[in-house]
């Protein structure tokens, strides 16, 4: 039933998406608290449909973890499933992502209302000044601000150097960084059709208080702590 099941969940996500996007471009005048409340509608019904169709859940552990303000998620990369739950377990926030995602007919459109960080990573150190600038307008406005620090989904297993954007934001800013691990992909893979029941763990690790800490010593501490939970995470992945 998974292959069924799978593709039910990605007819409705592309209907719904299809739909929902062009109502939402009139959103653009409300304040942003608002704006993303009504956006972020279409994640938080991704979910549920994942939960009904695909039998496919989450669990989150280390909640306690999370501050009162906002902050700079550096998260493990390795589905699509984390950019659209995380809309749903943290609070209101944006993401720093490849520019090319804007260009996409009705979903770069929807995706631009809730003001990403877009670069172009051939930029070199203008992305990073972009990435600093404009991250730190968004956590001024108490708008949290998500990193996948290794800039591309990354199947289970496998690792990839962290980048050190994301990093360099919380040190020239001084917000705190919050690093998650989780195990989305060996449900929903990076480039896989099928979507396979069970639980993803999503664990929030203790914060990283930036204050006398390098850019180096940020992402080295927020990379030690992501992979350092992979193999428990990996553990017990659902048969193929």
């Amino acid at each position: 039933m998974v292959p069924l099941r799978s593709l039910l969940f990605n007819v409705v996500m592309l209907l719904s998406a299809a739909v929902y996007a062009p109502l939402m471009l009139p959103t653009i005048v409300l304040p942003f608290a608002v704006r993303y409340r009504l956006v972020s509608g279409w994640a938080r019904f991704q979910v549920f449909m994942l939960k009904c169709l695909c039998r496919l859940d989450y669990r989150v552990e280390g909640r306690e973890h999370l501050p009162g303000g906002a902050a700079i998620i550096l998260s493990k990369h390795q589905s699509a499933w984390e950019t659209i739950a995380f809309q749903e377990i943290f609070p209101a926030q944006t993401w720093v992502l490849k520019r090319e995602l804007m260009w996409i007919p009705l979903f770069g459109w929807a995706l631009a209302l809730l003001r990403p960080i877009a670069i172009n990573r051939g930029a070199g150190r203008r992305a990073i000044e972009q990435v600093i600038e404009q991250g730190r307008e968004r956590l001024q406005s108490g708008i949290w601000v998500v990193v996948f620090p290794e800039g591309t989904r990354v199947a289970p297993g496998a690792r990839k150097r962290h980048g050190i954007g994301g990093a360099v934001l919380a040190a020239e800013t001084g917000y705190p960084v919050v690093p998650v691990a989780h195990n989305a992909g060996s449900f929903w893979p990076r480039r896989g059709f099928h979507k396979r029941p069970g639980t993803v763990r999503v664990v929030v690790g203790p914060v990283i208080d930036p204050h006398g800490k390098t850019a180096e010593d940020i992402r080295r501490l927020a990379e030690e702590w992501i992979e350092g939970r992979m193999p428990e995470l990996e553990g017990n992945r659902p048969a193929v």
